[in-house]
């Protein structure tokens, strides 16, 4: 019996036979070549195959995983047009006189190792975007096919890490848990695991080659560990706590369509957070009583091009017509910070997280910002549409907002373009705008508290840095006051306040924030039910 400590992923617990997969031990050998021309064009024919294979899986994603979640097969797609990763295979081929797999590898090693290199950890993530694509393209040109992942038995899957595109090719329902070595909980990989409600550890310290296909493997994603041939007596405890966790969700099952009410008679909205239309499916299937933040940015992500006023209306649309009358909350454009986007040209920034990002691009580029709500007051005829803005500093960027709103209608209204003026509200998510809370309150119609931003910037550190984990404290005392205290302001003009940040989803603060008064909580599709239980097995004024 051997166990490890890793870093959990997503919580659940799970036992079953495990498959190891393992890298092909394939060497890429260097050849000379007589004809450049020719290793040219079998890279072009790979690319195209390669192309393909991308779009397939993207197909694939969107049906299981939502659009948010497929966009890195996009991405990938959009990698291997780039122009300076072929040119930098052409040229390996036409200068060094080598085979195209030799070169195709060469540049992916190189590429690979320039983003792992640099400090923003987006761009560090995509160094394994960059392998990703460059075995693909390997294997094309040395005739290899996918790893066929569709067709195993209900397993573990243990490996080194797991590229997006084996994540997406196996058959979800057979997957029993994730178990890696490497991999971070930012990676594609780990946000698959989590839209699949599947437990999932990285950072094990396990040796592969002392596993075998078809032994036994409990994976605790509540602890953190993993148990490889575990003994009788843990085998016993492990099934009676998976049935302990299915009962729990039967349980959990039949709270759909009651009301988030205290046993003292208090509600409190319990929203979903999602990425794109794509998603709306879990947000219905775990009953929620609205959106609470709609990631309007995943409609930039994964395209060469901004999209248009017409595709953004489209897409708000459809969101608020499937929500039948439920409320729609879409923040406006949050693109910088971890979210780069080639065709903006923001540029590299020390510190992206306090650069030029969310509503900072909007007001200084207002003709992207007007497209946007455009699409936004036309989308609110057709249902209950709110909009929110990111990242706000001073009651002067809300009057500018509103400016360039009222600019808009005034288009709208003169091209006889049908629209709607909806709510508009603000995200809480630095120290400034908490602080001056109560001005901001006599501005907007709500308030919604990002606690992941709120917190990295009041504890001045990096939530992305690794090394700081041990500091990141989400429940510090100064991070709760300035919860209350923003609650408070905005209650005292008649406003409402939410909690759209990762903190909302902590079980251990449900209540609290039940009696602080905050009056919404959006959350992951996933953790709807869970919340709805505490608030309606809790009292708001304690005996």
């Amino acid at each position: 019996m051997q166990c490890f400590q890793g870093k959990s992923v997503y919580k659940g617990i799970a036992m079953g036979p495990i498959v190891v997969l393992k890298k092909d031990d394939y060497q890429v050998k260097r050849t000379r070549i007589e004809d450049p021309e020719a290793e040219v064009k079998r890279v072009d024919a790979a690319l195209e195959k390669s192309k393909e294979q991308l779009q397939k899986l993207y197909d694939k994603a969107v049906k299981e995983v939502g659009e948010a979640s497929a966009a890195i097969f996009e991405v990938h797609q959009m990698m291997l047009e780039d122009d300076d990763y072929l040119e930098a295979i052409q040229n390996t081929i036409c200068t060094e006189q080598v085979n195209a797999e030799y070169a195709v590898a060469t540049t992916g090693d190189n590429f690979a190792e320039m983003f792992a290199s640099m400090d923003d950890d987006y761009m560090k993530a995509r160094s394994a975007d960059i392998k990703d694509i460059s075995e693909r393209l390997v294997r094309n040109l040395s005739g290899q096919e996918d790893t066929d992942l569709s067709s195993i038995d209900p397993s573990v899957i243990v490996a080194d890490d797991l590229s997006p595109s084996e994540t997406v090719q196996m058959d979800k329902d057979k997957i029993l848990a994730f178990v890696t070595v490497h991999g971070s909980t930012n990676s594609h990989t780990a946000i698959l695991a989590r839209m699949m409600n599947i437990p999932a550890l990285i950072g094990v310290p396990m040796d592969l080659d002392e596993l075998k296909t078809g032994m036994t493997v409990v994976v605790d994603g509540f602890e953190g560990t993993v148990t490889f041939d575990p003994d009788e007596e843990i085998k016993a405890q492990t099934e009676k706590r998976m049935e302990e966790e299915a009962e729990k969700l039967r349980l959990l099952q039949e709270l759909k369509g009651k009301e988030n009410v205290t046993l003292d008679g208090h509600k409190i909205n319990i929203y979903a957070n999602i990425g794109s239309v794509g998603d709306i499916g879990y947000v219905l299937e775990n009953d929620a009583g609205g959106i609470g933040l709609f990631r309007s940015e995943f409609l930039y992500l994964g395209r060469n091009d901004f999209p248009t006023e017409e595709e953004q209306f489209q897409a708000y649309k459809q969101a608020v017509q499937m929500m039948a009358g439920k409320k729609v909350i879409i923040r406006t454009l949050d693109i910088g910070a971890d979210k780069q986007v080639d065709y903006f040209n923001l540029g590299n920034e020390d510190n992206p997280a306090l650069g030029y990002r969310a509503i900072r691009i909007c007001l200084t580029q207002p003709d992207i910002f007007k497209t946007q709500l455009r699409a936004l007051l036309r989308a609110a005829v057709y249902g209950n549409l709110s909009i929110m803005y990111p990242m706000i500093t001073s009651t002067e960027e809300v009057k500018k907002i509103y400016e360039i709103v009222a600019e808009v209608e005034a288009e709208l209204k003169e091209q006889e373009i049908q629209y709607k003026l909806p709510e508009q509200g603000i995200m809480i998510e630095t120290p400034a705008a908490a602080i001056i809370s109560d001005k901001l309150a006599e501005m907007v119609d709500f308030f919604s508290i990002g606690t992941n931003d709120l917190t990295q910037y009041t504890l001045a550190l990096d939530r992305q840095n690794a090394k700081l984990d041990d500091f990141y404290n989400p429940h510090h005392e100064a991070i709760l006051r300035m919860i209350q205290m923003v609650v408070d302001n905005a209650h005292k003009c008649g406003k409402w306040a939410g909690i759209c940040g990762e903190l909302g989803a902590d079980a251990t603060l449900t209540e609290q924030f039940v009696r602080m008064g905050v009056d919404e909580l959006s959350v992951a599709p996933s953790m709807i039910l869970k919340l709805r239980k505490i608030v309606r097995e809790m009292k708001k004024v304690e005996d």
